[in-house]
C-alpha cells in the first residue's frame, strides 16, 4: 500500500502561533485560563491542560487577577475589555489573518457599507468579527441565502479565514447581480486555500482519503467535505485509533490530509498504524 501526505500538513500558521505562545505562557505562569479551546483538536487540549491550561467560556470564568489567553480565532472588543478587566496579563493568540478579517470588516462599516461574511454564524471566529462591526451585518452560508433586502444597497463582502473559495466566489457572483455597488475582500486563509487544493490532487492519485483532525474544526470539515465530493472514497478520524483495517483493505493507494489544528504527534501516529496494517 502506497501512503501519499498532502502538503501542507501540522499546525497553520496561525494556530502554530497561537500554541507556541500559550506554551510560554504556561511555562512562565504555571496557571493560564483560555476563553474558548485554544485549538479545536481533543487531544491537543488533554496535552495543554497537563501543563496547567484551564479552558473556561466567559470572561467571568477568569479569576481575578490571573493570566487569559485568548486563542487563534479572536475575540470581540468587548470581550477583550472584559479580560482586561479582571485579568493580570492578556496573551493575545489572535491570528493575524483573523485580525485581518477583523480589520476589513471595520473598515467596511465605517465607509457605510453593509458588511457581508460568509461563514458559520455560531463559529467564534465570526462572532469576533461581527463583533468589530458597527453597522448592518449579515452572515451567510452561501449564495442561496442573498435575498430581495440587498438589492440596490452598497454592500462589502468577506469570508471566515476557513471557508472553500468556491463558496466565496458564488457568494460574490450572486452579489453582483443584485447589487450596485460591492467592495469585496478575500479573507480567506492561503493556508487554507493550499490544504484545500492539496485534497483535490489527493483525490486524483489515491483510492482512499483519511481526513485527520478534530470534529470540531471547521478547517478540517472543509476538507473531509472536498474529498467525499470527489467521489472517491473519504474518512474523516481525530485519532489513529478511530482507523478500522476493514476500511483500508485493497486500497492501494491512500492518502492523508490534516487540518490546521492537527499537531504533527497526530499525523505520525496514523501513518505508523499504515504503514503496520
Amino acid at each position: 500500500m502506497k501512503i501519499i501526505i498532502a502538503e501542507p500538513t501540522g499546525l497553520c500558521f496561525g494556530v502554530k502561533r497561537a500554541i507556541t505562545t500559550l506554551e510560554e505562557a504556561l511555562k512562565r505562569f504555571g496557571r493560564v485560563y483560555a476563553l474558548g479551546s485554544p485549538i479545536h483538536n481533543p487531544q491537543e487540549i488533554e496535552r495543554l491542560e497537563d501543563l496547567g491550561l484551564a479552558v473556561v467560556h466567559e470572561p467571568s470564568g477568569v479569576p481575578e487577577g490571573a493570566v487569559s489567553f485568548v486563542r487563534a480565532h479572536g475575540v470581540t472588543p468587548e470581550i477583550f475589555a472584559a479580560l482586561r478587566e479582571r485579568s493580570t496579563n492578556i496573551i493575545d493568540g489572535t491570528c493575524p489573518f483573523v485580525k485581518n478579517a477583523q480589520e476589513r470588516a471595520k473598515t467596511l462599516s465605517q465607509e457605510g457599507y453593509i458588511v457581508i461574511i460568509l461563514g458559520d454564524v455560531s463559529h467564534p471566529e465570526v462572532r469576533g468579527i461581527v463583533g468589530c462591526v458597527s453597522g448592518e451585518v449579515h452572515v451567510l452560508s452561501g449564495a442561496a441565502e442573498i435575498t430581495e433586502q440587498f438589492r440596490g444597497k452598497r454592500c462589502g463582502i468577506l469570508s471566515q479565514t476557513t471557508q472553500r473559495v468556491e463558496t466565496f466566489a458564488a457568494l460574490v457572483a450572486g452579489f453582483v447581480s443584485t447589487t450596485p455597488e460591492i467592495k469585496v475582500y478575500n479573507t480567506i486563509c492561503r493556508a487554507t486555500l493550499a490544504r484545500q487544493q492539496s485534497v483535490r490532487r489527493l483525490a486524483g492519485e489515491a483510492e482512499g482519503i483519511i481526513v485527520l483532525g478534530g470534529k470540531n474544526s471547521a478547517n478540517t470539515r472543509k476538507l473531509a467535505e472536498i474529498g467525499a465530493a470527489s467521489g472517491v472514497p473519504t474518512l474523516w478520524i481525530e485519532h489513529a485509533g478511530e482507523l478500522e483495517r476493514s476500511w483500508v483493505r485493497d486500497k492501494r493507494a491512500i492518502g492523508i490530509a490534516a487540518g490546521g489544528s492537527t499537531p504533527d504527534w497526530l499525523m505520525k501516529e496514523l501513518i505508523q498504524k499504515l504503514k503496520m496494517m
